[in-house]
């Protein structure tokens, strides 16, 4: 198979994968709680890693940048899936997912501000429509008729992860040019793990699962595999194939969670709110130019 069919593949299996990660984390958020949806699935995410990092025979030879920079990956990375689980338990699953595709925005603008990377014109195009829709997509529409303005419900939680998104990926990146993509996600994740057992304990918030369906328990771990799937899916396809190539494919997953919202849960969105969410589409397929 030559590299340019493997990338759109291994790209597509990324996009499927948070997408679907994102619109489960949704509905269940909504079943059993933001906090319990997000821990047991990224306690399954960590399960999983564990065992391709041994299947892979990963030798463990960290250096201390990466022991300092994987804790702080984890706490914002958390605090990011924390918000945004938030905001699908509030809000229309189909907004939310539009509006958290400002994360790539504040990537950018940290990349620019901290890293000293900068924009090509089309990037530049990109995040303007990435602004643009996120604020076409979160306004609830119908006050704004009656001269009220107010956001959609769940949009402030979306920013709020959007914002600590940001922050991950650039980090993410320094670890990963340290340790590679394996040994990085494997720390992020037993960061995530250890991080979100103690917030539980610090503010006292239940995580047993004893209240919900065997159905909803098996769902719970399923996604959280396919989470660190299209994690690995897309790491190994950068390191092997066209990040040109994968990275947008990627970045669309919003497509992917917006439509299983409208088929599954009959999300109504107003004309405007859904051009607002082709827009940051649109918008994340051309950052990655």
């Amino acid at each position: 198979m030559n590299t340019t069919i493997l990338s759109i593949l291994l790209g597509i299996g990324g996009m499927l994968g948070w997408g679907i990660y994102d619109f489960l984390g949704g509905v269940f958020s909504k079943q059993i709680g933001s906090f319990k949806s997000l821990f047991w699935s990224q306690l399954a995410g960590l399960g999983s890693i564990l065992l391709i990092a041994f299947a892979f025979k990963t030798e463990f030879h960290i250096p201390s940048l990466a022991i300092i920079l994987s804790p702080v990956a984890a706490i914002v990375y958390s605090a990011g899936y924390l918000f945004f689980f938030k905001g699908f338990e509030k809000g229309n699953v189909s907004i939310i997912a539009a509006t958290m595709n400002l994360w790539a925005v504040f990537t950018m603008l940290f990349a620019f501000v901290f890293m000293g990377q900068r924009l090509t014109t089309i990037q530049t195009i990109g995040v303007v429509m990435i602004l643009s829709g996120a604020t076409l997509a979160s306004m609830d529409w119908g006050n704004l008729t009656k001269q009220r303005f107010q956001l959609s419900l769940g949009v402030k939680e979306a920013i709020l992860g959007a914002f600590f998104f940001g922050i991950f990926w650039n980090i993410s990146e320094i670890i990963s040019e340290e340790i590679g993509w394996l040994l990085t996600t494997l720390l992020v994740k037993l960061g995530i793990a250890i991080f979100l057992l103690i917030f539980s304990f610090a503010v006292k918030q239940e995580i047993e699962l004893t209240h919900g369906s065997t159905k909803i328990k098996f769902v719970i771990l399923l996604i959280g595999m396919i989470e660190v799937s299209a994690v690995a899916l897309v790491n190994y396809g950068l390191t092997i194939g066209d990040a040109i190539l994968i990275t947008p494919i990627a970045s669309a997953l919003s497509i992917v969670t917006i439509a299983l919202a409208v088929i599954f849960l009959k999300d109504n969105i107003s004309r405007f709110q859904g051009l607002g969410i082709a827009t940051a589409i649109i918008g994340i397929i051309a950052t990655a130019f």
